[in-house]
């Protein structure tokens, strides 16, 4: 079967990660896959939220050691230009996740390891079984993070923590990683399905254009000066309100009524 499995379901549209033998460790065959459901979700207007999550018991436990492991008898230069095609790959998810212009939400069951986590904070939201745990546990390895989890994580949680997380590789459990700030909610195991999915549904009921621009906002504000940002709220404000969406929320508030938005 593919490494990915996509489905779209009315406005929502789910990657599954389907290496469950493997905990879901990412391999060719799912990185490709990945990164074009994410290039179709960017094009479809009628997907409204995405959800990414793991087949069986896990998330995703990071990168495929036993792969890696066939490749260690290449000479020094070709094992360095081998892994740098093989993260430039990857990179090209995490840009895909940040420019996509609706709400992506990981759905974490079991283990989010190494790039599991990296994949995680790469997402807008994140929902975690109460018995899901993490680890960046790159350094038991022998090799330092990737994934776009070094600018991920030191702004979720601060650079000490970071640091802690990172160097030491421990494990912990979904109340503290919420604790921390690296994920959004934790749920019961047995309702992260039905909770995932009142979140995406809630999410594609939205203001999908400005769910878009928010997020442009929100992570272009971790790099921008003060006054490009508010340059940059102006014009995506001004964006909004020539739009239905925006017509409709206002009417809805004088009327004192819920607003129905088409996402556009």
């Amino acid at each position: 079967m593919a490494d990915l499995l996509f489905d779209i379901d009315g406005a929502i549209a789910t990657l599954t990660f389907n290496r469950p033998l493997a905990r879901n460790a990412l391999s060719n065959d799912l990185k490709t896959r990945l990164r074009d459901a994410l290039f179709h979700c960017e094009q479809d207007a009628a997907v409204r939220c995405v959800v990414l999550r793991g087949a069986g018991e896990h998330f995703m436990a990071g990168g495929d050691v036993k792969g890696m492991a066939g490749m260690l008898d290449q000479p020094a230069a070709e094992l360095r230009a081998a892994f740098m095609n093989r993260i430039h790959d990857l990179n090209s998810i995490m840009y895909a996740l940040r420019r996509l212009p609706k709400p992506v939400i990981a759905s974490v069951a079991g283990a989010a390891a190494g790039a599991g986590v990296s994949m995680a904070l790469a997402c807008d939201l994140v929902i975690a079984a109460e018995d899901a745990f993490f680890t960046l546990a790159y350094c038991h390895i022998g090799t330092s993070p990737d994934g776009s989890v070094s600018f991920q994580l030191p702004r979720a949680v601060g650079i000490k923590k970071a640091m802690e997380i990172a160097l030491l590789g421990d494990r912990f459990g979904a109340p503290a990683a919420q604790a921390m700030g690296m994920i959004n909610f934790v749920v019961p195991r047995a309702d992260l399905e039905t909770a995932t999915r009142a979140l995406a549904a809630r999410l594609a009921a939205g203001p999908t254009h400005v769910y878009g621009n928010t997020k442009r906002l929100l992570y272009r504000s971790l790099e921008s000066e003060f006054e490009a940002q508010l340059q940059l709220e102006a014009e995506l404000f001004a964006d909004c309100a020539q739009r239905a969406d925006f017509r409709e929320g206002v009417e809805a508030f004088v009327e004192k009524r819920k607003a129905v938005f088409n996402g556009r």
